[in-house]
């Protein structure tokens, strides 16, 4: 595909994602603090995250309304896992996390069939290869995927911890137990299936695969949500959890792209479509 088509591509599904927020944010109400800054910010981190879609959608030979749904899918479960989170750490905060996620999903649904008219009609991309892998495989891989997080999450939030302390002071912190439990059997499946979908729409070979996942990953789940000011975090906090997840996530997608990329049988084939 053109550059200059996915430019134009790009912009018209950021100006999708635009009109659906403000459609489901005049349905579902939510009282947000500076709301006219954040809407500024907001504007940003939407074309950043619809400019790492476009580029997942120029790659790819999905079309139409299945490529619409699963561009929609990605940010949709990045954004509901973090919630998750949120709502389980930040518990002295006044946000209605249900009904924040509520109108994520609601946004994401309404945006997806508008996404796959924009991405959905243009020429396809590479034809994709998924190197196939016997269950065993898969079960080591994603176990192995799943503790990557935790330990990276673990390590980054330990160093991090003294510039936080204060701030976490003020919250209602789980037990280690239930944060383990929560990183290892809600956030790290959902992320490692994000990775996976990004590998398989990307196509390329073992190594770029593992850099590009990596970098795409960390700016959906890192750059994206903590780049503009919110109502979670003092912006503080939300420097150091912004360099912190950032930089952990990008190790984290890195590893699991690297897993569960092409064997070298496979890569000769990745090469040819890349």
């Amino acid at each position: 595909m053109k550059t200059s088509n996915i430019g134009i591509r790009i912009v018209a599904g950021w100006v999708a994602l635009t009109i659906a927020q403000m459609v489901t944010g005049t349905l579902i109400r939510i009282n947000w603090p500076n709301a006219g800054t954040t809407f500024r910010w907001v504007l940003l981190t939407n074309l950043l995250m619809v400019a790492v879609l476009g580029y997942l959608a120029s790659r790819t030979d999905l079309r139409g309304w299945k490529l619409g749904v699963v561009l929609a899918s990605i940010p949709c479960a990045v954004g509901i896992a973090n919630l998750i989170e949120g709502a389980v750490f930040l518990t002295k905060v006044e946000i209605p996390w249900s009904r924040v996620g509520g109108q994520v999903f609601a946004t994401y649904l309404l945006v997806a069939p508008m996404w796959s008219w924009i991405f959905g009609r243009s020429a396809p991309g590479h034809a994709s290869f998924w190197d196939p892998k016997p269950p065993a495989s898969k079960a080591w891989r994603f176990g192995v995927s799943d503790l990557a997080y935790v330990a990276f999450y673990f390590i980054a939030g330990m160093i991090i911890f003294p510039m936080v302390r204060d701030f976490y002071a003020t919250q209602t912190v789980p037990q280690p137990a239930q944060i383990v439990g929560l990183q290892l059997l809600v956030r790290g499946p959902i992320f490692i299936a994000i990775c996976l979908v990004m590998l398989r729409l990307l196509g390329f070979s073992r190594l770029t695969g593992a850099v590009m996942v990596g970098l795409l990953f960390a700016v959906l789940s890192g750059v994206v949500p903590l780049l503009a000011p919110n109502p979670f975090f003092p912006d503080a906090v939300r420097w150091v959890h912004f360099g912190e997840v950032t930089i952990s996530n990008f190790l984290f997608a890195f590893v699991v792209a690297w897993l569960w990329g092409p064997s070298k049988e496979h890569a000769v084939l990745f090469a040819k479509h890349a």
